[in-house]
């Protein structure tokens, strides 16, 4: 039930919509992993929201239960949160570990060795997309995300599906700060042209 609920929740704040999603921010044919099958499935996982429940495209591990996967971003974005839509049972991954803005992939060397900026347990058993929130502090400057997926259920291998992100690009928040003021702005005027409209409109009907 609480699956249930996770899924509509989000689906009702983002479908229909391109607002708090950054899948148009993501440099997909840069995005990468380590530990997959097949290493193009990294950016199979990076879908657009309306093809967040296709199961046809996943990324798989390849020797054991860990998967790294570099997303970088076209601009710097404010990252709010992450969507996951993950496999279950034995191939549900239980940690996820995100490092922020490394220039290049971090490997698994040194995710052991190197503090992550947010280190989640994630929900088993979830159906649809599960989001998790994030410091928006922490991730307010992002040029690229390294996701370390791990600690599998059944031990052996874990299966991603869907991963996308909500948040904001400093262009986004611009443009909503000039969309603000231009109504302020307007209404400021508006009793002005109103004035001049009628002030001009008996000028006609004096002559």
């Amino acid at each position: 039930m609480a699956s249930g609920s996770s899924h509509n929740s989000v689906s009702s704040q983002l479908a229909g919509s391109d607002v708090g999603n950054l899948y148009g921010a993501i440099d997909k044919t840069n995005v990468h992993g380590l530990n997959l099958t097949v290493p193009e499935d990294a950016q199979a996982v990076i879908k657009p929201w309306d093809e967040r429940d296709d199961i046809s495209k996943f990324a798989e591990s390849g020797v054991d239960d860990q998967i790294i996967i570099h997303v970088p971003f076209t601009q710097n974005v404010r990252v709010k949160s992450v969507l996951l839509k993950l496999g279950r049972g034995e191939v549900a991954p239980r940690r996820l570990r995100i490092y922020a803005n490394h220039p290049n992939i971090v490997d698994f060397a040194e995710a052991e060795d190197v503090p992550p900026h947010l280190n989640i347990s994630l929900l088993e058993g979830e159906i649809g997309v599960t989001e998790y929130p994030m410091r928006t502090a922490t991730f307010a400057n992002i040029h690229s995300l390294s996701l370390f997926f791990s600690e599998a259920a059944g031990g052996e291998s874990l299966t991603i599906y869907y991963i996308g992100f909500k948040g904001d690009s400093r262009a986004q928040r611009k443009e909503a700060s000039q969309k603000l003021e231009v109504p302020a702005a307007n209404a400021a005027d508006a009793p002005v042209d109103r004035l001049a409209e009628k002030s001009a409109g008996q000028q006609t009907t004096a002559r």
